[in-house]
This record gives structure tokens, C-alpha cells and sequence, in this order.
């Protein structure tokens, strides 16, 4: 389900988190999820201003989130896991939402005190009158596995049911009232059923592989007044018959969907964000397509996937893109495929076919043409531009009530990974203590059994001996000694530098006239060599 103004996309995941995804940075934009969600999410739904999300769970869970902090509001449990659940379209305050169980009744839950109200789905449910036993039960009794379709309309005010008898039930959900019945040809379990975002149009998926389309008769606000003014006009019919002539007032069949060739199962059916369009996709476990009809009954586009079964669809709800969920977790995003066209950039811009000759006007290339002197400016520059309110547009929300929708979602970036910070530190560590012990082969050292100086490596020894006894801070340049240099050690019986193996130590120069003679050795042959 996409955000009104279509610059999110929600998605609920199988360990109980749901990302929301940004459409301009095709990035994770928030992620709503505790240590109490960890079981599959079945649906998400937006509130009317964008601020909140109902999600629910296979843990019979349904959990509120507030989108913009990530807080979670509430949490209630039901009986039963929850297929598909939707908060009230009236109300920017989610304070009701219609939960349609895996194998029960549709309930009206309410959100701050966590009451349910069973909803009819059909009218020996409503009557007074004992229910004759059902045939369609199991050995023990239990009652088969039906679930049952429901939706809001566009206001609110009412609660259509689609049933298993293949019939539309239009219930008021404050009075748990059913005011009408829509029967549907064939008789067989709906599965879908959902209104346009104009609240005009109400599509139903059933079991006979048909895709229908009800033209909805009722003003858009008031249902519940035109539907009384309804039944004191029928005066003449009673019982099932009324609520059957009812019905047949309320919504009429526009148009029917279907592949005559294939007679495939459809899933997730929907309509675009115009109403122009209605979409469908196969339910083949084999097959990712997804038909599109105009509204007349056409059928236009098949889009075909990858060899992986569809779960979901959602249109967008301005511009032409789908998004369809595979059953391996994967979302693809479907759009058109434009060609480049320069006229929207330019629009005296003339694609030519061959090369054409062309006479430039004499104030052509002049910063102020004469055309344009001629020309009165009716522009007013000291009137100020309002760069802070934001003009509603119709089409970018389902009800007039909608207020302070969410225009933008900042992008939060995640933290580190515990473990990654841990490997930092401890590396960070063994850095710092590196340092402090020695180097590699001084380590190596100790662990043969003899022992060095941590302070200082091999080439380091002369240096700092040399600076304790001269005072020389450091040698500038370090070169190798020449031959009259290892003459003068030879005579004074000096040996070079290496490790004593009886003690395990480095032979230091223990004669200061040594080193200095050994200094000016070093500076000697570098004057040698420069000459």
C-alpha cells in the first residue's frame, strides 16, 4: 500500500519488522519493529494523513506505529490471526480499524480500548430467528475454513461484506445493521472486494474466475441517510426481498474481467489511481503476470515476470507504476518505458531529419531582443511568494477530511552492528597494546627465550645511545659506514651490532670517544662521497 503522496512504500517482512522504503532514494527510509514483533507480517495499512500504520501479524497481533518517530502507539491481540486489516478512511485520528480474520467473522476493533464487534456475513445473522444447522462443517464440528472479504467505503459510514453465498452485504458497523444484499451471478466465495479511491467504483474477486466491477450508486457521504430514505420507499417487501431490492438500488455490475482462454484464478486485483485502470494478477504458483484492463473491458498489458508466484499488488497512486510482491520476498516495480523527448525541455526544440538551412534574425544572439523591449511586464515584484503552504490535490488523497498529511519522511541512517563496534575496539586494542609491548620480532624474541629493549627496535639502539651520550637528538641521514670507517673500528677493536647469544642482549658502544670518532666516520664519508 502506497503512501497518498506516493513518495513511500511499505512492506512487511517474515521476522515482524516493516521497512519503509523512499521512492526518490529507492532507500530504506524507517523501519518499525521491537523485540514483540518477530512473527510474519500478513498486511500494513496507512492512515488518512500518512502519520501512522496498522500493521498485523500472524500472532493474531495488530499493532499501531507512529511513522515519523517510529514509536509504537498500541498493540492489541484478537482471537484469531488477521488476514487483512484497514483503519477508518473518516478519521485522521486511527481510532477504528476492520480486521478480516483468517476463518471467522469480520470485527470492528477498536483501537483505544481494544473492544471488537463482530460484523454479519449474512442475514440469518442478523435476524432474530434461529440459524438452521450448516452442511459445509467438519466431522467435528468446527466450521469450514471461509474467510471473509470487507471493506470501509470511502467515508467510513458503511462496511461491505462479501460472504461465501456470493453475495454483498451493506452493513451499518455502528448499528451492526445490514441494509442491503448484492447478490453476484454464479454464487461463489468472494475473495476480494475494495473501493476506488473516488469511492465510484467497487470491484469483487470471486471464485468463478471473474473479476467484477459494481458502479456505486449511493452519494459518497450519508450512505446511512440514503440508505433509510431507501427503505421507507419499498414499503411493499420485507425480509430478504427488501434488502435484496435494497441493493439492487445502491450498486449496479459495470463491467466483468476474465481470461476466456486460460480461465485463470486471479489475486490481488485493484484499480489505478484514477479510476481508468483496473489490474489483476494470476494466481499461477508457476507464473508472475499481471493483466491490465482499461475500464471499458479491454484487456491492454500483460506484464510477465519472473518464474516466481505473486502475492501482492498495489498501483500507484498518481503516477503509471506497480509494485508486485513475490512469494520469495522480492519487490519489483513496474513502470513505463519513455523515450526520450527534448520538446519537454525545450519547447522550440525541432527534432530534424536532415540538415536544414537556417537565416538568424538580426537581435537573435543580443542579450535584450527588440521583441522583447516591445513587451510590458505584468510581473509584480514586491508581491511575496508563499513558499511554506502546500495546496491540496485531490488526487493525492481518498477523503476531504485528510489533514496534515505526511509530505516528507527524513532518512534516518542506522546504527552499527554491535558486533562490527566490538571487532573495532578489540582491534583498536590489540593496536594500543602492540605499541606498548614491542614490535612482531621482539615478541618472536621473547618467545625463543631471549629478551630486547621494548622501547626501541635494532636500528633504533645506536640512535638513542648516540643522542644519551652527545646529546645529538637524531642523524639526519642514515648510511652505511664506508671503508675508513671500518678501519677505525677495526682498530679500536670495535665489533658491529648485533645479539649476544650468552645473554640474549644487544652489544651497545660503551666507549664515548668511540662513537664520536664513529660520528665523524659517518660524516666523513658522506663529504667523501659528495665530492
Amino acid at each position: 500500500m502506497i503512501l497518498d503522496f506516493a513518495i513511500v512504500c511499505p512492506a512487511g517482512c517474515s521476522d515482524g519488522c516493516c521497512v519503509i522504503w523512499d521512492f526518490e532514494t529507492r532507500g530504506i527510509a524507517k523501519e518499525l519493529g521491537d523485540k514483540d514483533c518477530v512473527a510474519p507480517i500478513t498486511s500494513v495499512c496507512w492512515s488518512k494523513c500518512g502519520r501512522h500504520i496498522l500493521v498485523s501479524a500472524t500472532d493474531k497481533s495488530l499493532t499501531l506505529w507512529e511513522v515519523f518517530n517510529g514509536e509504537k502507539i498500541m498493540r492489541t491481540t484478537l482471537q484469531q490471526t488477521t488476514l487483512h486489516a484497514c483503519l477508518h478512511p473518516g478519521s485522521c485520528t486511527p481510532s477504528i480499524c476492520l480486521a478480516c480474520p483468517l476463518s471467522s467473522n469480520p470485527i470492528i476493533v477498536d483501537l483505544n480500548t481494544g473492544s471488537t464487534t463482530v460484523l454479519p456475513v449474512s442475514v440469518l445473522d442478523a435476524s432474530t430467528g434461529p440459524a438452521p444447522p450448516s452442511r459445509n462443517k467438519f466431522s467435528n464440528g468446527s466450521p469450514p475454513f471461509t474467510p471473509t472479504a470487507a471493506c470501509f467505503n470511502k467515508f467510513g459510514d458503511l462496511v461491505y461484506v462479501g460472504n461465501s453465498k456470493g453475495e454483498i452485504l451493506i452493513i451499518d458497523h455502528k448499528n451492526i445493521q445490514v441494509y442491503g444484499i448484492v447478490p453476484i451471478s454464479g454464487g461463489t466465495v468472494i475473495k476480494n472486494i475494495l473501493f476506488s479511491r473516488s469511492g465510484q467504483y467497487l470491484l469483487t474477486n470471486s471464485n468463478d474466475r471473474t473479476i467484477r466491477v459494481y458502479e456505486n450508486l449511493l452519494p459518497p457521504k450519508d450512505g446511512v441517510r440514503a440508505l433509510d430514505e431507501l427503505n421507507s420507499t419499498i414499503d411493499e417487501l420485507h425480509g430478504i426481498d427488501k434488502l435484496k431490492a435494497v441493493g439492487s438500488k445502491c450498486m449496479v455490475l459495470f463491467r466483468e474481467f476474465q481470461d476466456s482462454i486460460t480461465k485463470i484464478y486471479w489475486k490481488a486485483p485493484c484499480f489505478s489511481g484514477d479510476d481508468e485502470w483496473v489490474v489483476g494478477a494470476s494466481a499461477s504458483k508457476g507464473e508472475h503476470k499481471i493483466y491490465i484492463w482499461d475500464r471499458a473491458g479491454h484487456l491492454v498489458k500483460i506484464l510477465e515476470g519472473p518464474k516466481d508466484a505473486l502475492m501482492d499488488l498495489a498501483w500507484h497512486p498518481v503516477h503509471p507504476i506497480v509494485v508486485s510482491v513475490s512469494l520469495s520476498g522480492l519487490i519489483y516495480i513496474w513502470a513505463k518505458d519513455y523515450t526520450e523527448n527534448w520538446s519537454a525541455f525545450a519547447p522550440d526544440f525541432k527534432e530534424l531529419e536532415e540538415n536544414e538551412e537556417y537565416i538568424e534574425r538580426e537581435d537573435e544572439f543580443d542579450l535584450i531582443p527588440e521583441a522583447e523591449k516591445v513587451k510590458e511586464s505584468y510581473v509584480d515584484e514586491d508581491d511575496e511568494v508563499d513558499i511554506e503552504t502546500v495546496e491540496k490535490d485531490s488526487a493525492f488523497s481518498d477523503s476531504d477530511l485528510s489533514q496534515e498529511e505526511l509530505c516528507f519522511l527524513p532518512a534516518v541512517p542506522c546504527p552499527d552492528v554491535p558486533e562490527q563496534q566490538d571487532k573495532y575496539v578489540e582491534s583498536s586494542s590489540k593496536l594500543v597494546d602492540s605499541n606498548h609491548s614491542g614490535t612482531p620480532l621482539s615478541e618472536e624474541a621473547g618467545q625463543n627465550g631471549q629478551a630486547m629493549n621494548p622501547a626501541s627496535s635494532p636500528i633504533n639502539v645506536i640512535n638513542n645511545s648516540v643522542a644519551e651520550d652527545t646529546g645529538i637528538t637524531r642523524l639526519k641521514r642514515k648510511r652505511k659506514p664506508s671503508e675508513k670507517g671500518l678501519e677505525l673500528q677495526a682498530e679500536k677493536g670495535l665489533k658491529p651490532l648485533m645479539k649476544n647469544k650468552s645473554s640474549g642482549k644487544l652489544s651497545k658502544i660503551k666507549n664515548k670517544s668511540a662513537a664520536e670518532h664513529d660520528i665523524c666516520a659517518f660524516e666523513d664519508d658522506v663529504i667523501d662521497e659528495s665530492q
